[in-house]
């Protein structure tokens, strides 16, 4: 492989903080280069049909590019539009579905290893989420073709038995999605309740469907096996087994700590494994490498997202620049310290 251009700044991943660190750091005179290994904010895509987003428009922007949209809450399909055009007016560099396999030099000249060739930059973002690595459960049967960690929409389980594996947000809207489009959902809950961290106009919705009956719900329950026709649980009162022709596996994801090492970067003796970083300036334990977004929170993916993780793109081409530290816009003061 040769290198084939060169870079003042590469950012890894073009989720929407990945987008956000490209054009802070482009207008600030800073050549840039975006690289993703799927598409344009592939985790977007990933995420279900008409999902709403928890936040309003405002919080999503970058760039101060403003969101358009009909709703109150933007959808998934209002998001994929917004950051493409946001790429587009930017006129970003991007290389998509290029997948980057090392980092080697240093500060100043590093070389950006990728399965289709080399790119130098100066300094390198890391801004890779933790969409992509779903936590697995490690039970027999997980690897079935009609087992799945990525739920999309309900309508192919019309008159299908279906296992939800999971109590949070995720696995509350799929139950009751599959619930009205025909299906027989039945949740596994390892906990004794439906999570409390699920959305106040969810939860009440899901917990009347279960006293109901209508939404099938075991707690305190693991799954020990699951075969092409059953799920195999360990439930209070013993083994059982549940129908099952599709189960969603929605046990939550975490960032790609194996690729995290494959550029240098260590992770901290915590609980959350995080990346180790300055928490004041964003660079990794290698020099002239960064975090943006979620990463940063290594397993405590809901410390960072995209509502305060943009501010990252801000701060770190800051510093790349030279200029002083932005201040943290007040609107995002409380959701930093929530």
């Amino acid at each position: 492989m040769t290198t084939d251009v060169s870079f003042d700044v590469v950012v890894i991943g073009a989720g929407p903080v990945g987008l956000a660190c490209g054009l802070e750091v482009q207008r600030r005179g800073l050549s840039v280069c975006v690289l993703d290994k799927g598409a344009l904010v592939n985790s977007i895509i990933g995420y279900p049909t008409n999902m709403e987003f928890f936040s309003t428009p405002e919080l999503l922007e970058i760039g101060g590019h403003p969101m358009t949209t009909l709703h109150y809450k933007p959808l998934r399909e209002d998001a994929l539009d917004y950051y493409r055009r946001v790429a587009q007016t930017e006129k970003l560099t991007l290389r998509l579905y290029e997948r980057v396999i090392g980092l080697e030099g240093e500060q100043g000249s590093f070389e950006v290893v990728t399965e289709k060739g080399r790119i130098k930059a100066r300094f390198v973002i890391v801004a890779t989420g933790f969409y992509d690595v779903p936590n697995l459960l490690r039970v027999p049967g997980e690897d079935l073709p009609h087992v799945t960690h990525y739920y999309k929409e309900p309508y192919a389980h019309a008159d299908q038995d279906v296992v939800i594996i999971g109590a949070k947000n995720s696995s509350a809207k799929a139950a009751l999605q599959l619930l009205r489009a025909g299906a027989r959902p039945t949740l596994v809950v390892r906990g004794p309740e439906i999570s409390e961290s699920v959305k106040y106009w969810i939860r009440p919705d899901l917990v009347n469907r279960i006293k109901e009956g209508r939404i099938g719900c075991l707690f305190n329950s693991t799954v020990a096996r699951i075969t092409e026709t059953t799920v195999e649980l360990n439930t209070p009162d013993g083994p059982r087994t549940l129908p099952a022709q599709h189960v969603y596996a929605l046990t939550g994801y975490h960032p790609d700590f194996r690729f995290l090492a494959t550029l240098g970067i260590t992770c901290e003796a915590d609980a959350a494994q995080t990346p180790t970083h300055n928490a004041d300036t964003l660079e990794t334990n290698r020099p002239g490498l960064y975090l943006a977004g979620t990463v940063c929170g290594g397993l405590n993916t809901s410390r960072w997202f995209i509502e305060n993780g943009r501010y990252h793109a801000q701060l770190i081409a800051a510093r790349l620049a030279g200029e002083a530290a932005p201040e943290l816009p007040e609107v995002l003061q409380q959701v930093q310290l929530s």
